[in-house]
């Protein structure tokens, strides 16, 4: 299967118009179904209502794209099963607000069942000798199955900004889709394709200040598709994109989401236990508002995506000195302990008027 620039473009377009459509029909449905996000704790960073029902367009966003430009291909069909049962999930969670340990258990449940649809991870990288290392059968269920569950909660807990976990998630989506267009695998390329195209549409709607959320519902859907997607190419020469590659440009969530389970883990609270200690709010405490700290982490994930593509063209030394950036960048503003918000903006800088010299009380 080969692929022109069009038809690679194609699916982001036509899943961007979607999400952009049914966004604005998702807004007027939420109130309905009462799907909304009430702000009743100290964790919420709005101070007032929002629908929380944006997920439904990113759903069928994705499956609009998916059925227009996947069909040809059988491996999109599990993936498309295990996005609609967790974007369920995720409405059910928004509605009724289940406990975390069901929740992982829909997500558990979405990944076993894609895994016996034949969508799974078979082989891995031999960094020691030639060629890839085949899983035997107990190892390929449990690496499948913590791959897609993890990658999904990496992006659900990054969803706490306006636009944080749609803007993560179109440049993570795009940066997969790239290192596997030129390894020659076009099929997870047309599907990040569609995700990237989805997030973009939806992300207007969603920006600070945002019109609607996208709920569990559809935070899970993108880590679950972005997953799942990224491990369609299955051959000989796709493990490193299969792997690897979305490891790295989701570096980011996946520090963020490594980092909660270690600091609950600590305390002795469950690991699904909400915080306000998250990344994205902890730059908020340094003193960036929700647009500026939404557009770091975006630049960060755009440094870690870049990371991935040189790593892929086997420039070593290139991915590190830029990961190490990413990584002083992230360091600096956590460990910045002023509690006075700087602006740059000249208007609020206030300076000190200089003293004037003491004028002689009489004239000579």
């Amino acid at each position: 299967m080969t692929a022109t620039s069009i038809e690679l473009w194609a699916p982001f377009i036509i899943a961007g118009v979607c999400a952009a459509i049914v966004s604005p029909i998702s807004i007027r449905l939420a109130p309905k179904i009462g799907a909304m996000d009430i702000p009743k704790d100290k964790r919420r960073v709005h101070n007032k209502p929002m629908p929380r029902f944006g997920g439904m367009a990113i759903y069928v966003a994705i499956m609009v794209g998916l059925v227009v430009y996947g069909r040809s291909d059988a491996g999109f069909i599990p993936a498309m099963v295990g996005c609609t049962m967790i974007y369920i999930f995720g409405v059910i969670d928004d509605l009724k607000n289940i406990k975390p340990i069901v929740k992982l258990g829909g997500q558990v449940l979405s990944s076993v069942v894609v895994f016996a649809m034949g969508l799974r991870i078979e082989s891995i990288t031999n960094y020691f000798g030639e060629g890839n290392v085949a899983l035997g059968e107990v190892i390929c269920f449990i690496v499948t199955v913590l791959w897609l569950v993890g990658i999904t909660n990496a992006i659900n807990l990054v969803d706490g900004l306006d636009g944080l976990a749609a803007g993560i998630a179109a440049i993570s989506a795009i940066c997969i889709g790239y290192v596997s267009y030129i390894h020659g695998q076009y099929v997870p390329t047309l599907g990040m394709m569609v995700v990237a195209g989805a997030c973009v549409g939806f992300l207007p709607y969603n920006f600070h200040p945002a019109k609607t959320f996208m709920g569990d519902g559809g935070s899970q859907l993108l880590g679950f598709a972005i997953a799942a997607l990224s491990i369609l190419g299955r051959a000989k020469s796709a493990t490193l994109v299969v792997v690897v590659i979305p490891a790295l440009v989701l570096g980011l969530p996946i520090i963020d989401t490594a980092m909660a389970i270690i600091r609950r883990t600590l305390r002795g609270q469950s690991i699904g236990t909400a915080d306000k200690e998250h990344l994205h709010h902890r730059i908020m405490k340094a003193g960036f508002g929700q647009r500026r700290a939404v557009l770091l982490m975006y630049s960060v994930s755009g440094i870690m995506g870049v990371v991935a593509i040189l790593y892929s063209r086997g420039l070593l030394f290139e991915c590190t000195g830029l990961a190490i950036v990413a990584i002083l960048i992230i360091g600096v503003i956590l460990t910045d302990t002023g509690s006075n918000k700087v602006s740059i903006r000249g208007k609020r800088i206030i300076r000190e008027k200089p003293e004037l010299p003491e004028k002689d009380e009489q004239k000579q």
